[in-house]
Protein backbone atom coordinates (compact mmCIF):
# COMPACT_ATOMS: atom_id res chain seq x y z
CA UNK A 1 0.00 0.00 0.00
CA UNK A 2 0.86 3.20 -0.87
CA UNK A 3 0.91 6.55 1.55
CA UNK A 4 -0.93 9.07 1.10
CA UNK A 5 -0.67 12.82 2.05
CA UNK A 6 -3.35 13.66 4.76
CA UNK A 7 -4.45 17.41 3.43
CA UNK A 8 -1.86 19.61 3.03
CA UNK A 9 0.19 18.33 6.20
CA UNK A 10 3.08 15.97 6.68
CA UNK A 11 1.49 13.18 7.68
CA UNK A 12 2.12 9.81 5.85
CA UNK A 13 -0.53 7.18 6.14
CA UNK A 14 -2.00 4.01 4.87
CA UNK A 15 -4.92 3.76 2.67
CA UNK A 16 -6.45 1.84 5.18
CA UNK A 17 -6.72 3.12 8.98
CA UNK A 18 -7.40 0.43 12.23
CA UNK A 19 -10.45 1.76 13.96
CA UNK A 20 -10.53 0.86 17.59
CA UNK A 21 -13.88 1.26 18.56
CA UNK A 22 -14.58 -2.33 19.42
CA UNK A 23 -11.76 -2.55 21.98
CA UNK A 24 -12.90 -2.50 25.46
CA UNK A 25 -16.15 -3.98 24.23
CA UNK A 26 -16.19 -6.34 21.95
CA UNK A 27 -12.64 -7.41 22.01
CA UNK A 28 -10.32 -7.19 25.59
CA UNK A 29 -7.36 -5.80 26.28
CA UNK A 30 -5.07 -9.37 25.29
CA UNK A 31 -6.44 -9.61 22.20
CA UNK A 32 -6.92 -6.10 20.88
CA UNK A 33 -2.88 -5.75 21.57
CA UNK A 34 -2.68 -9.02 18.71
CA UNK A 35 -4.80 -7.35 16.80
CA UNK A 36 -2.36 -4.06 16.71
CA UNK A 37 0.56 -6.14 16.53
CA UNK A 38 -0.98 -7.88 13.21
CA UNK A 39 -2.14 -4.53 11.62
CA UNK A 40 1.53 -3.36 11.93
CA UNK A 41 2.92 -6.29 10.25
CA UNK A 42 0.43 -5.45 7.69
CA UNK A 43 1.77 -2.49 7.03
CA UNK A 44 -1.08 -0.49 8.25
CA UNK A 45 0.85 2.56 10.02
CA UNK A 46 -2.71 4.46 10.69
CA UNK A 47 -4.86 4.02 14.03
CA UNK A 48 -8.06 6.22 14.99
CA UNK A 49 -9.76 5.99 18.38
CA UNK A 50 -12.22 8.64 20.68
CA UNK A 51 -12.20 9.87 23.89
CA UNK A 52 -15.83 8.55 24.13
CA UNK A 53 -14.53 4.82 22.94
CA UNK A 54 -15.64 1.66 23.37
CA UNK A 55 -18.95 1.47 21.35
CA UNK A 56 -21.76 1.35 22.55
CA UNK A 57 -20.96 3.97 24.44
CA UNK A 58 -21.64 3.76 28.17
CA UNK A 59 -20.16 5.37 31.67
CA UNK A 60 -18.20 2.35 32.34
CA UNK A 61 -16.41 2.17 29.22
CA UNK A 62 -15.91 5.65 28.52
CA UNK A 63 -11.94 6.02 27.95
CA UNK A 64 -10.95 2.45 27.59
CA UNK A 65 -10.09 2.03 24.37
CA UNK A 66 -7.52 5.05 24.41
CA UNK A 67 -6.05 3.28 27.36
CA UNK A 68 -5.59 -0.25 25.98
CA UNK A 69 -3.87 1.52 22.76
CA UNK A 70 -1.24 3.55 25.84
CA UNK A 71 -0.81 0.41 27.21
CA UNK A 72 0.21 -1.61 24.08
CA UNK A 73 2.58 1.59 22.99
CA UNK A 74 4.00 1.41 26.64
CA UNK A 75 4.68 -2.62 26.45
CA UNK A 76 5.75 -1.97 23.39
CA UNK A 77 8.93 0.53 23.33
CA UNK A 78 9.15 3.08 20.10
CA UNK A 79 5.87 1.35 18.20
CA UNK A 80 4.27 4.81 19.12
CA UNK A 81 7.10 6.23 16.09
CA UNK A 82 6.04 4.28 13.67
CA UNK A 83 2.31 5.18 13.67
CA UNK A 84 0.00 7.72 12.71
CA UNK A 85 -1.79 8.32 15.63
CA UNK A 86 -5.88 9.90 15.33
CA UNK A 87 -7.98 10.38 18.33
CA UNK A 88 -11.06 12.87 18.74
CA UNK A 89 -12.50 14.83 21.28
CA UNK A 90 -16.45 14.46 21.69
CA UNK A 91 -19.30 17.23 21.30
CA UNK A 92 -22.23 18.21 23.29
CA UNK A 93 -22.93 15.24 25.43
CA UNK A 94 -26.19 13.72 22.61
CA UNK A 95 -27.26 11.89 26.01
CA UNK A 96 -24.24 11.08 27.73
CA UNK A 97 -23.67 13.25 30.36
CA UNK A 98 -20.52 11.73 30.98
CA UNK A 99 -18.62 12.66 28.49
CA UNK A 100 -19.46 16.08 28.67
CA UNK A 101 -21.19 18.41 31.15
CA UNK A 102 -23.45 21.06 29.54
CA UNK A 103 -25.02 21.06 26.22
CA UNK A 104 -22.35 22.77 23.97
CA UNK A 105 -18.60 21.96 23.87
CA UNK A 106 -16.66 24.51 25.41
CA UNK A 107 -13.04 25.51 24.33
CA UNK A 108 -11.95 24.41 27.74
CA UNK A 109 -13.64 21.09 27.31
CA UNK A 110 -11.46 20.87 24.29
CA UNK A 111 -8.19 21.43 26.60
CA UNK A 112 -9.40 18.97 29.23
CA UNK A 113 -10.10 16.59 26.79
CA UNK A 114 -6.96 16.67 25.03
CA UNK A 115 -4.77 16.43 28.26
CA UNK A 116 -6.95 13.33 29.40
CA UNK A 117 -6.62 11.74 25.85
CA UNK A 118 -2.77 12.18 26.13
CA UNK A 119 -3.06 10.22 29.52
CA UNK A 120 -4.86 7.41 28.76
CA UNK A 121 -2.81 6.77 24.76
CA UNK A 122 0.57 7.44 27.27
CA UNK A 123 1.91 9.84 24.73
CA UNK A 124 3.35 13.23 24.57
CA UNK A 125 1.02 14.23 21.09
CA UNK A 126 -1.52 13.87 19.01
CA UNK A 127 -0.73 13.23 15.50
CA UNK A 128 -4.36 14.48 14.06
CA UNK A 129 -6.92 15.85 16.78
CA UNK A 130 -10.47 15.12 15.44
CA UNK A 131 -13.83 17.08 16.84
CA UNK A 132 -16.12 13.90 16.73
CA UNK A 133 -19.36 15.62 15.98
CA UNK A 134 -20.22 19.62 15.52
CA UNK A 135 -21.32 21.78 18.51
CA UNK A 136 -23.92 23.05 16.52
CA UNK A 137 -27.13 21.17 15.65
CA UNK A 138 -26.23 19.44 12.05
CA UNK A 139 -28.32 16.67 10.50
CA UNK A 140 -26.18 13.57 11.74
CA UNK A 141 -26.29 10.18 13.32
CA UNK A 142 -29.61 9.26 11.16
CA UNK A 143 -31.13 12.51 11.86
CA UNK A 144 -31.86 13.73 7.88
CA UNK A 145 -32.83 17.44 7.54
CA UNK A 146 -31.38 20.49 9.30
CA UNK A 147 -33.72 21.85 11.39
CA UNK A 148 -32.75 25.23 12.55
CA UNK A 149 -35.51 25.91 15.17
CA UNK A 150 -33.33 23.35 17.16
CA UNK A 151 -29.90 25.03 16.88
CA UNK A 152 -28.28 26.62 19.39
CA UNK A 153 -24.69 27.40 19.08
CA UNK A 154 -22.82 27.58 22.40
CA UNK A 155 -19.11 27.75 21.29
CA UNK A 156 -18.44 29.49 18.07
CA UNK A 157 -16.30 27.66 15.24
CA UNK A 158 -13.79 30.27 15.89
CA UNK A 159 -13.19 29.34 19.61
CA UNK A 160 -12.89 25.82 18.78
CA UNK A 161 -10.42 26.25 16.41
CA UNK A 162 -8.60 29.15 18.73
CA UNK A 163 -8.74 25.93 21.26
CA UNK A 164 -7.47 23.38 18.60
CA UNK A 165 -4.55 26.40 17.79
CA UNK A 166 -3.75 26.41 21.58
CA UNK A 167 -2.71 22.65 21.43
CA UNK A 168 -1.05 22.85 18.61
CA UNK A 169 1.45 25.86 19.49
CA UNK A 170 1.62 23.84 23.10
CA UNK A 171 3.20 20.55 20.77
CA UNK A 172 0.44 18.05 22.06
CA UNK A 173 -1.43 18.12 18.82
CA UNK A 174 0.13 18.22 15.09
CA UNK A 175 -2.97 18.67 12.68
CA UNK A 176 -6.54 19.04 13.41
CA UNK A 177 -9.59 17.14 11.56
CA UNK A 178 -13.28 17.12 11.96
CA UNK A 179 -16.00 14.16 11.94
CA UNK A 180 -19.81 14.03 10.92
CA UNK A 181 -18.95 17.54 9.00
CA UNK A 182 -20.96 19.02 6.72
CA UNK A 183 -19.94 21.38 3.84
CA UNK A 184 -21.10 24.59 5.98
CA UNK A 185 -18.92 23.36 8.26
CA UNK A 186 -15.74 22.21 6.75
CA UNK A 187 -15.68 25.64 4.61
CA UNK A 188 -16.24 27.53 7.39
CA UNK A 189 -13.08 26.16 9.54
CA UNK A 190 -11.24 26.54 6.55
CA UNK A 191 -12.13 30.36 6.19
CA UNK A 192 -11.51 31.05 9.52
CA UNK A 193 -7.97 29.33 9.68
CA UNK A 194 -6.81 31.49 6.69
CA UNK A 195 -8.17 34.39 8.06
CA UNK A 196 -7.20 34.36 11.68
CA UNK A 197 -3.29 32.29 11.10
CA UNK A 198 -5.39 29.36 13.08
CA UNK A 199 -4.61 25.31 12.40
CA UNK A 200 -5.94 24.27 9.28
CA UNK A 201 -8.59 20.81 8.85
CA UNK A 202 -6.70 18.54 6.90
CA UNK A 203 -9.59 16.03 7.54
CA UNK A 204 -13.20 14.67 7.63
CA UNK A 205 -14.07 11.88 9.15
CA UNK A 206 -17.63 11.00 7.95
CA UNK A 207 -19.39 7.91 6.68
CA UNK A 208 -19.12 6.56 3.77
CA UNK A 209 -20.59 3.34 2.21
CA UNK A 210 -22.95 1.52 -0.20
CA UNK A 211 -25.76 2.31 2.17
CA UNK A 212 -24.43 5.94 3.33
CA UNK A 213 -22.94 7.92 0.23
CA UNK A 214 -24.68 11.33 1.60
CA UNK A 215 -20.66 11.98 0.90
CA UNK A 216 -20.72 11.87 -2.62
CA UNK A 217 -23.90 15.08 -2.58
CA UNK A 218 -21.75 17.85 -1.97
CA UNK A 219 -19.12 16.86 0.28
CA UNK A 220 -17.43 15.61 -2.22
CA UNK A 221 -16.63 18.85 -3.90
CA UNK A 222 -15.86 20.70 -1.14
CA UNK A 223 -13.29 18.55 0.36
CA UNK A 224 -11.65 17.84 -3.37
CA UNK A 225 -11.80 21.80 -3.47
CA UNK A 226 -10.54 22.83 -0.60
CA UNK A 227 -7.50 19.60 -0.20
CA UNK A 228 -9.42 18.09 2.54
CA UNK A 229 -9.03 14.82 2.75
CA UNK A 230 -12.12 12.08 3.63
CA UNK A 231 -11.56 9.54 6.20
CA UNK A 232 -14.14 7.06 5.33
CA UNK A 233 -15.85 5.40 8.38
CA UNK A 234 -18.42 2.23 8.70
CA UNK A 235 -17.33 0.91 5.06
CA UNK A 236 -19.09 -2.22 5.92
CA UNK A 237 -22.31 -0.79 7.10
CA UNK A 238 -21.64 -1.92 10.59
CA UNK A 239 -22.06 -5.66 9.29
CA UNK A 240 -25.10 -4.60 6.91
CA UNK A 241 -22.35 -5.46 4.12
CA UNK A 242 -20.32 -8.54 5.18
CA UNK A 243 -23.61 -10.65 4.36
CA UNK A 244 -23.90 -11.78 7.55
CA UNK A 245 -27.49 -10.83 8.47
CA UNK A 246 -28.77 -11.79 4.71
CA UNK A 247 -30.75 -14.91 5.87
CA UNK A 248 -31.24 -14.51 9.54
CA UNK A 249 -31.90 -10.99 10.33
CA UNK A 250 -31.39 -9.45 12.99
CA UNK A 251 -33.09 -11.99 15.40
CA UNK A 252 -33.21 -15.17 12.97
CA UNK A 253 -32.34 -18.31 14.35
CA UNK A 254 -28.56 -18.44 14.34
CA UNK A 255 -28.49 -14.72 13.82
CA UNK A 256 -24.54 -14.29 13.99
CA UNK A 257 -23.48 -11.61 17.20
CA UNK A 258 -22.75 -8.78 15.31
CA UNK A 259 -23.08 -5.25 16.81
CA UNK A 260 -26.11 -4.92 15.09
CA UNK A 261 -27.79 -8.22 16.77
CA UNK A 262 -26.09 -7.86 20.01
CA UNK A 263 -26.38 -4.64 21.30
CA UNK A 264 -30.12 -3.36 21.69
CA UNK A 265 -28.58 0.49 21.53
CA UNK A 266 -27.85 -0.32 18.12
CA UNK A 267 -30.67 -1.95 16.62
CA UNK A 268 -32.54 2.04 17.54
CA UNK A 269 -29.84 3.64 14.87
CA UNK A 270 -29.83 4.01 11.04
CA UNK A 271 -27.82 0.87 10.02
CA UNK A 272 -30.55 -1.62 11.30
CA UNK A 273 -33.17 0.35 9.78
CA UNK A 274 -34.97 -2.46 7.38
CA UNK A 275 -34.56 -0.20 4.57
CA UNK A 276 -30.59 -0.07 5.07
CA UNK A 277 -31.10 -4.16 5.31
CA UNK A 278 -33.35 -4.20 1.84
CA UNK A 279 -31.04 -2.35 0.26
CA UNK A 280 -27.51 -4.13 2.08
CA UNK A 281 -29.18 -7.15 0.41
CA UNK A 282 -29.36 -6.24 -2.88
CA UNK A 283 -25.17 -4.81 -2.92
CA UNK A 284 -24.44 -8.13 -1.05
CA UNK A 285 -25.81 -10.39 -3.77
CA UNK A 286 -24.63 -8.15 -6.51
CA UNK A 287 -20.74 -9.09 -4.73
CA UNK A 288 -21.99 -12.59 -4.78
CA UNK A 289 -23.16 -12.50 -8.41
CA UNK A 290 -19.80 -11.24 -9.64
CA UNK A 291 -17.71 -13.93 -7.72
CA UNK A 292 -16.50 -12.06 -4.37
CA UNK A 293 -17.59 -11.48 -0.83
CA UNK A 294 -20.11 -9.09 0.09
CA UNK A 295 -17.40 -7.85 2.23
CA UNK A 296 -14.76 -8.24 -0.02
CA UNK A 297 -16.91 -5.76 -2.46
CA UNK A 298 -18.42 -3.26 0.05
CA UNK A 299 -14.48 -2.46 0.73
CA UNK A 300 -13.14 -1.92 -2.66
CA UNK A 301 -15.87 -0.03 -3.38
CA UNK A 302 -14.44 2.57 -0.83
CA UNK A 303 -10.56 1.57 -1.32
CA UNK A 304 -10.81 2.81 -5.21
CA UNK A 305 -12.80 5.96 -4.85
CA UNK A 306 -10.96 8.88 -5.31
CA UNK A 307 -12.30 10.99 -2.80
CA UNK A 308 -11.70 8.40 -0.11
CA UNK A 309 -8.23 9.06 1.35
CA UNK A 310 -8.09 5.93 3.81
CA UNK A 311 -10.85 3.93 5.00
CA UNK A 312 -11.27 2.97 8.79
CA UNK A 313 -11.75 -0.73 9.21
CA UNK A 314 -13.44 -1.64 12.24
CA UNK A 315 -12.58 -5.73 13.27
CA UNK A 316 -13.17 -7.99 16.36
CA UNK A 317 -10.63 -10.53 15.28
CA UNK A 318 -7.52 -11.28 13.81
CA UNK A 319 -8.69 -12.82 11.09
CA UNK A 320 -11.26 -10.22 10.18
CA UNK A 321 -8.26 -7.84 10.09
CA UNK A 322 -6.76 -10.27 7.68
CA UNK A 323 -9.71 -10.36 5.39
CA UNK A 324 -10.50 -6.44 5.45
CA UNK A 325 -6.92 -5.75 4.14
CA UNK A 326 -6.93 -8.54 2.03
CA UNK A 327 -8.99 -6.93 -0.24
CA UNK A 328 -7.27 -4.25 -0.90
CA UNK A 329 -5.99 -4.47 -4.47
CA UNK A 330 -9.64 -5.49 -5.46
CA UNK A 331 -10.67 -3.61 -8.48
CA UNK A 332 -14.58 -3.24 -9.67
CA UNK A 333 -15.04 -3.23 -13.29
CA UNK A 334 -17.07 -0.70 -14.94
CA UNK A 335 -20.07 -3.03 -15.11
CA UNK A 336 -19.92 -4.09 -11.10
CA UNK A 337 -19.65 -0.13 -10.68
CA UNK A 338 -22.75 0.70 -12.73
CA UNK A 339 -24.81 -1.66 -10.83
CA UNK A 340 -24.24 -0.16 -7.48
CA UNK A 341 -24.83 2.63 -8.77
CA UNK A 342 -28.28 1.64 -10.13
CA UNK A 343 -29.50 0.41 -6.88
CA UNK A 344 -28.44 3.40 -5.19
CA UNK A 345 -30.76 5.21 -8.00
CA UNK A 346 -33.73 3.33 -6.88
CA UNK A 347 -32.77 3.15 -2.95
CA UNK A 348 -30.79 6.11 -2.18
CA UNK A 349 -28.63 6.26 0.84
CA UNK A 350 -30.84 4.32 3.77
CA UNK A 351 -28.49 4.97 6.40
CA UNK A 352 -28.08 8.64 5.84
Amino acid sequence: MKKITLGTSDLQVTPICLGTMTFGEQVAEKEAHQILDRSLALGVNFLDTAEMYSVPAKAETCGSTESILGNWFANNPGVRHKVVLATKVAGPSRGMPWIREGAGMTPQDILNSCDASLKRLKTDVIDLYQIHWPERHVPAFGMMYFDPSKDKIETSLHAQLDAMAQLVKAGKVRHVGLSNETPYGTHEFIRLAAQHGLPRVQTVQNPYCLVNRTFDNAMDETCHRLNVSLLAYSPLGFGSLTGKYDLTGLDGEGAPAGRLATYESMRKQRWARQSTLDAARLYNQLARDNGMTPTQMALAFCYTRWSVASTIIGVTSVAQLEEDVKAWGTQLSAEVVAEIDAIRLVHRDPAT
